[in-house]
């Protein structure tokens, strides 16, 4: 059987004008005097308190670890700037990186030096033996410049007009006997390569592509309408020099088969690739200053077969 509540006093709403900020406590309300003197001590709780702690402990919390955190930096610093390397535009960079590069060119000419003296106070015929030798690998190597008599070949590419006229006229044929053929107006890197292995089979002592030293370990390579030496593109007129007996580089270029075909094409009278060839009396290539990597290809071992 439910229970049924008579009607009693309304409820009563707290006034949180009487709050007492100090303990967070607000008296209760009765309907009368006796209610109020039961009551009386009674307390209730408010929210309020609990936020107020929580404030209280979580700013000295946060303090403390933010000084922590600017104590471990300061201590990994060391007073220098952590953002060290950074700058605030390119010439900035450009100009740290020129200064820092100065700086290790002058060590490095120091140390040169040192060596230089070092060696020089060195006596005994084993290590003059040993320079000499370094002296001539060096040579060997394209490390000193080379002076002599030379043959210069002149390898361009045809013109854009040239080019034009030789398509426009296989294009007009009537019989279409002509053949555009954009390849042979240009110059390949294959030519290039074909002068200079000519000019080594000759016995060259040293053979240079626009002015830059060609050794053992230099690549030829196309980039497009240019060719790359060293990383660097060049563009055509594309210049080789070759320096030793100038009868035998000449010999060797001419009876070369392939490039009897390449004078085939310059010779073309509609327009072609250009070949010129030049006797200097005397011409000088400078020594190699790029990075030396040296690899060379080693045979491999057989099956079941021991090293003795």
């Amino acid at each position: 059987m439910d229970q049924v509540l008579g009607p009693g006093p309304a409820p009563t709403e707290l006034d949180t004008d009487e709050l007492d900020l100090d303990t967070g406590v607000l008296p209760l309300r009765g309907s009368s005097a006796a209610a109020s003197s039961r009551h009386r001590g009674a307390s209730v709780v408010v929210v309020a308190r609990g936020r107020a702690l929580a404030w209280r402990i979580g700013t000295p919390v946060v303090v403390l670890a933010s000084g922590a955190l600017f104590a471990v930096s300061a201590e990994h610093s060391e007073g220098t700037d952590l953002r060290g390397g950074r700058y605030g535009d390119l010439a900035s960079v450009v100009r740290e990186e020129r200064e820092e590069t100065e700086e290790l060119t002058w060590q490095v000419a120091q140390l040169d030096a040192e060596v230089e003296q070092l060696s020089a106070e060195l006596g005994g015929r084993d290590v003059n033996r040993y320079q000499e030798e370094i002296e001539v690998l060096e040579d060997r190597a394209g490390m000193v410049p080379k002076t002599g008599p030379a043959v210069q070949v002149t390898l361009t590419d045809a013109t854009a007009e040239e080019a034009a006229a030789a398509k426009a006229l296989a294009d007009t044929d009537p019989d279409d006997d002509l053949e555009y053929d954009p390849n042979l107006y240009v110059v390949h890197q294959q030519d290039i390569q074909a002068v200079v292995n000519a000019m080594w089979r000759a016995g060259a002592t040293a053979v240079t592509l626009q002015g830059q030293r060609l050794i053992s370990t230099t690549g030829i390579k196309c980039d497009g309408t240019s060719v790359s030496l060293h990383g660097v593109p060049y563009s055509p007129p594309y210049v080789i020099v070759g320096i030793g007996d100038q009868g035998e580089l000449l010999s060797s270029i001419e009876g070369d088969r392939y490039l009897d075909i390449y004078r085939e094409d310059a010779a073309d009278p509609t327009g072609g690739v250009g070949w010129d060839v030049q006797v200097l009396a005397e011409a000088t290539a400078p020594a190699y200053d790029g990075l030396l990597d040296l690899r060379y290809a080693a045979p491999l071992e057989e099956p079941g077969r021991q090293q003795g």
